[in-house]
This record gives structure tokens, C-alpha cells and sequence, in this order.
């Protein structure tokens, strides 16, 4: 499948569908589920990949500190995977991480390897600040979820 991808900033109209998509793997043990009060009020964060017009993968890239950004909620269609959209997502986070000076990006995830294959590098969650955990304490699966630490230095 040759992809010709457009990745933008997230608009209100798109937040419908960023829920869908979040939601469909959240179902799946995949990631944590958002409410759509929560992606409203953080649609500046977000961006989408399109194609066609029709928007295949989403995610955010969320400050939490002066030296530190995390990759949230990044999924994408079935149908897209492992043709480049979460690569390119990843990218676009970034550049624009780059753009605020801000020198390292990680991300929690159950899937290590492609972040890895995205330059990260797989750390102990102990290793994260204090910060990261705030939304954490909140999830059910909460201290025992599995998920992986990945950062990169930029």
C-alpha cells in the first residue's frame, strides 16, 4: 500500500473521531481510554494523520516539564500499520518538540519495539520523574499495567 500521508494539528471537528480510534484500542487493553471532555480540552496537543481525507492515525504530544514531553494516546488503523503513519506521527512529535526546546521525549507503551525502531530507547518507569505518574494513579490497572518506558534525547 503505497501511503500518501498529510499530518496535521487536530481540529475540534476531529476530536469524534480521535475518541474512536482511542477508544477501539483502549477496548483492546491497548492504551488508556480518554473522555472527550479530556481531548477538547486538550486538542492542541493532537495531531492526525491523514490520507485521502481520511484521517488514520492520531496522537499528542503532552509538555510535562521544561526538559521533558511525553507521546500520548498515538494509535492508528489496523488497515495502516507498519506503512509508515506511526512513524510519521512520531516524527511530527518530534520536530515539535525540537521547535519548543524541549530535549527529551518519552512514552509509555506496550509497544516497545516500534518505538525503538523510532530511535527510542526502553528505561525503568522508576527512571521517569515524579511528574509522569500523575494521571497513573488514576488508571485500574495502576501499579501493575506492563507497559514499557521509552525515551529519546533529542
Amino acid at each position: 500500500m503505497d501511503v500518501n500521508l498529510l499530518i496535521r494539528k487536530a481540529k475540534i471537528t476531529d476530536v469524534e473521531t480521535i475518541h474512536r480510534f482511542i477508544t477501539h484500542f483502549a477496548e483492546q487493553d491497548l492504551m488508556l481510554g480518554r473522555s472527550r471532555s479530556s481531548l477538547y480540552e486538550c486538542i492542541r496537543e493532537f495531531m492526525v494523520a491523514e490520507t485521502d481525507g481520511r484521517v488514520v492515525g492520531v496522537g499528542s504530544l503532552h509538555v510535562i516539564w521544561e526538559d521533558l514531553a511525553e507521546i500520548r494516546a498515538l494509535a492508528v488503523d489496523e488497515d495502516y500499520q507498519k506503512h509508515g503513519v506511526g512513524r510519521g506521527l512520531v516524527e511530527a512529535f518530534l520536530a515539535e518538540a525540537v521547535d519548543l526546546e524541549i530535549p527529551r521525549v518519552f512514552a509509555l507503551t506496550y509497544r516497545a519495539p516500534f518505538f525503538v525502531k523510532c530511535g527510542f530507547t526502553i528505561i525503568p518507569k522508576e527512571n521517569l520523574p515524579q511528574k509522569v505518574w500523575k494521571e497513573c494513579i488514576n488508571c485500574p490497572k495502576f501499579p501493575n499495567c506492563g507497559e514499557e518506558a521509552v525515551i529519546k534525547d533529542l
